[in-house]
Order: C-alpha cells, then structure tokens, then sequence
C-alpha cells in the first residue's frame, strides 16, 4: 500500500480509503457481518482512513462502525465523518446541530476523538453559514480535542472555491469529479494545494456507472451518460477485464490526490480493489474507454441550492 500525506495535516493516508456509505445501505443488500468483513480486509491490506457520515443509512452506518471498532485498535486506522446532512431532505448546518452531531457521531461510534470532521454537502446549505458559523463551531471543537482536523464535501466544485477564499481548511472531499468520464476536478487541485488542503476523491467508479453492476434508483446520471459507460462497461468484458480496475488505478495513479474513497461491503469486492492498485492500468485498454467516454466527458448533474450548483468545471 502506497500512503500520502494529507496537505498539512501530517497524517499519510493509503491511496485507497474505506468508504463506509455501504455500510449504511445505500446501495442495497447489506450483510453486516460481510461489511464488517470488508473492513477487516481493507485494513488488513494497509487501508488506513474510514470515510462515513450520519447521513449514511441514516445512522446505521456509523452504528456498524461502531460495533466493528470494539474489535479494532483505535491506533489502527484514521475516521472521517461528517455533519449538517442527516436525510434526503434534511440540513442543518447551526452551530448547535453540528456541535451536537459531533457527539453523536462518537457516542455511536464508540470513539472518543474523530481525527475528521467534514461539512456534508455544503451545496445543500447557505454557504455564508457555513463560513461563518458551522466552521468556526468546528474549529472550537477542535481546541476541545474532539476532532483534529476539519474540512467540507460536495459535488459542485464552485462551492470549494467560494469556501477557500473565506476559510481555512484542512481537507475537502469530492465526489464524481476525478473518474474515468471525469476530470473536472483538475482544475481546482492547483487551488487546494497552493493552500495545503488535503484532497481526497470519492466515488472512483461514479456511483457504479463504471462497474457491472446495476444503478441505485438514486443515481441522476443523464441518459446518454449512463448509456457510454454501460458501452465502456461491455468493452472492458470482451477483453475479459472488471472496468472497476480499470476505474480506481486510473485514479491512484494521480499522485496529486491524496487518497480515493472507494465503497463496498463485500470482502471480496474489497480484495479486489487492493489487489488491482498494485498493477498500473493497461494502457491501450485505457485509451479505448477514454475514447468511449470522451462525448460525455464531465458531463455531470446539478445538485444542490441553483446559487451553488454551477459546476464551471464540469460544464454545468
């Protein structure tokens, strides 16, 4: 396993992290004791960071953790979680909610410190609040020694942009914007790093639309997008290759990203994972998909609030 150090924070997280939304369900079919397996695989295999949130599974998610981490010495790996997002419809970035999240998010979890504490889909929120109120309640938790660092998450890219030139952070996560059929976030990478912001990326097979297996009802991706990734799918199968490994080297090798967060509560799905990164991409295979893929290139969705949802970057 390959580490890199997250901007200025000094912790060196594994290239692949654990994303633990599938530990809330959100993609379907969950065995806990399975899931709780797949943790075990990815940390035994040098996984070091564990990305969740209350929003996953509405909770559930975090109470998994919870009841795996009994097992798992706390030195053993790094938590991320995060806060002002706890349904579909649900936010609330107070600094009172969030202050109290914290403390429910290590109460279910069974820790007594979270070393991240992430702002949940700001493109949700009024991004003046955030700024001026939910980050500055996370900083004083952070003298509390609650959290050690703090960041923010979202899908537009503009939203980081706007937060950066009015805050400090100390990591963001995004999600869908570094992939096979997307790059957009090259672009705000020069930013993050001018300002020593670890930059972590989610989301390395764009919500499954770069794996064989079926969408969540959920997912937004437009027709045509869905329609060249399925193509793209279905040519990695004829030359007897998972686009999945496809997917996550094409984003680890990218020394500039300091981790992906890849999702999945089965071991073997897991197994998977840490073994293609050992093995860079075959590279006619990769043109051939960047071919495929290149008439949707960034083409994304929008989401969020419309005064946050211009995704610039990505066309949008």
């Amino acid at each position: 396993m390959q580490y890199r150090e997250l901007g200025k924070t000094g912790l060196k997280v594994s290239v692949v992290s654990y994303g633990a939304a599938s530990l809330g369900n959100e993609y379907g079919n969950l065995d806990e004791a399975q899931g709780i397996r797949s943790l075990h695989v990815a940390l035994d295999g040098g996984v070091n960071f564990i990305d969740t949130s209350p929003y996953y599974g509405r909770t559930l998610s975090e109470r998994v953790l919870g009841k795996a981490f009994k097992e798992i010495p706390r030195d053993g790996y790094f938590i991320g979680t995060k806060c002002g997002r706890y349904d579909v419809d649900q936010f609330d970035f107070s600094a009172a909610r969030v202050t109290r999240s914290v403390d429910e998010s290590l109460q279910r979890m069974g820790l007594d410190y979270l070393d991240i504490i992430q702002c949940h889909d700001i493109e949700f929120g009024d991004l003046d609040q955030v700024v001026n109120e939910t980050l500055p309640a996370l900083r004083r938790l952070q003298k509390q020694g609650k959290v050690r660092f703090v960041g923010v998450t979202g899908f537009p890219l503009k939203i980081f942009r706007y937060v950066l030139d009015r805050a400090e952070l100390d990591c963001t996560l995004s999600y869908c914007h570094y992939s096979l059929n997307n790059t957009s976030m090259l672009g705000l990478i020069p930013c993050l790093k001018a300002k020593g912001v670890g930059i972590m990326n989610a989301s390395p097979f764009s919500e499954r639309l770069l794996t064989r297996q079926p969408l969540p009802s959920w997912h937004h991706a437009p027709p045509l997008l869905r329609e060249s990734c399925r193509r793209a799918v279905e040519h990695c199968d004829r030359h007897g290759v998972d686009i999945a490994s496809l997917a996550i080297r094409f984003c680890v090798e990218n020394s500039e990203i300091t981790t992906t967060v890849a999702g999945t509560a089965n071991p073997a799905n897991m197994a998977n994972i840490l073994r293609w990164i050992e093995e860079p991409p075959e590279r006619q295979l990769l043109a051939d998909v960047q071919q495929i893929l290149e008439p949707v290139k960034n083409v994304l969705w929008s989401v969020g609030r419309p005064v946050n949802s211009n995704n610039y970057e990505a066309g949008l």
